[in-house]
């Protein structure tokens, strides 16, 4: 007997502003290249299977995509391929872009946007999605300095209509209550996972008590980070796959969405079988004794 179909459905909705999203998304930064994704001189994933995961992730109901203009290797970028993919675009689907770092032609990253240059990072990304405006754009920030004016500039090119949303990405608490200050913000990106540290859960607390989408980056990777889930596992974690015959990327997914109703999740993959374990983790239940013990996972495991 054919098991039936899960899709992204099954993980439950959020609202990112006006925008209604699967709680299960899909993050592109992956799709572009083999290895280390973001690195110069990296190999580049095939575009035809590219194209084909994006397609089949919205087969799958997923209809929210994460992705960015520096996005790219020396041969793909993940703004071209969800256009060529995936436009004319579906109603309902939500592309959440980001702004602030930046990358030459050949790779290398240069100084983050300036509030003058933030302009032409959204144009850019308005060029390459094929769009008159952006769903949601996040500030990337780094370290603790002030964001009021970057976010001001954005908050300026949303009352032009550029852009519907903004969020932050890779923020301190205290960089969220500057930018609300100025304007709604919808969704903060942080890294988050299993073995979390408090400091990274307070940002996941303050969320939901505004009623923000809190989504993690590597929420399967943890320490792997850019280059993926590394080889090493935590007993816990194999525990509990063990028990629901599932993946140990699976349990962390879904330990990830039973942190509240509004954390969301943009696994990336190249990989179509990857794609369609990512999307059934919505719909892996964990009980209170196995989020206990996934809950005293340390941050070494991750």
């Amino acid at each position: 007997m054919t098991s039936p179909l899960i899709t992204a459905s099954a993980a439950g909705t959020w609202k990112l502003g006006d925008r209604t999203v699967n709680r299960i998304g899909f993050g592109t930064m992956r799709l572009t290249q083999h290895g280390e994704a973001l690195t110069p001189g990296a190999v580049p994933r095939d575009r035809d299977q590219a194209v084909k995961v994006l397609r089949r992730a919205v087969e799958l109901g997923v209809n929210h995509i994460d992705t960015a203009a520096f996005y790219f290797s020396p041969l793909r970028s993940a703004n071209e391929l969800i256009n060529r993919a995936l436009g004319p675009y579906p109603d309902d689907l939500v592309i959440v872009t980001k702004v602030g770092p930046g990358r030459d032609p050949s790779g290398e990253w240069t100084a983050h946007a300036t509030p003058g240059q933030l302009r032409g990072q959204v144009e850019e990304n308005l060029r390459q999605l094929g769009r008159d405006h952006l769903d949601v754009v996040n500030l990337r920030v780094v370290g603790a300095a002030s964001v009021a004016e970057r976010f001001g500039a954005l908050a300026e090119l949303r009352d032009a209509g550029l852009v519907r949303h903004l969020g932050l990405s890779n923020i301190q608490p205290h960089h969220l209550a500057e930018a609300q200050a100025i304007a709604p913000v919808v969704c903060v990106q942080n890294m988050y996972g299993v073995g979390a540290s408090p400091e990274q859960a307070e940002l996941l607390r303050l969320c939901g008590e505004q009623g923000i989408a809190y989504v993690p980056f590597y929420a399967i990777a943890g320490q792997g980070r850019t280059a993926g889930a590394t080889a090493g596992e935590s007993d816990e974690v194999r525990a509990v796959a063990r028990a629901h015959g599932v993946s140990t990327a699976q349990v962390r997914l879904a330990w990830t969405l039973h942190r509240g109703p509004h954390v969301l999740a943009i696994p990336g993959t190249g990989d179509l079988g990857h794609l369609a374990e990512n999307v059934a983790a919505g719909s892996l239940r964990l009980s209170p004794e196995e989020l206990t013990a996934l809950d005293s996972v340390r941050r070494t495991a991750t």
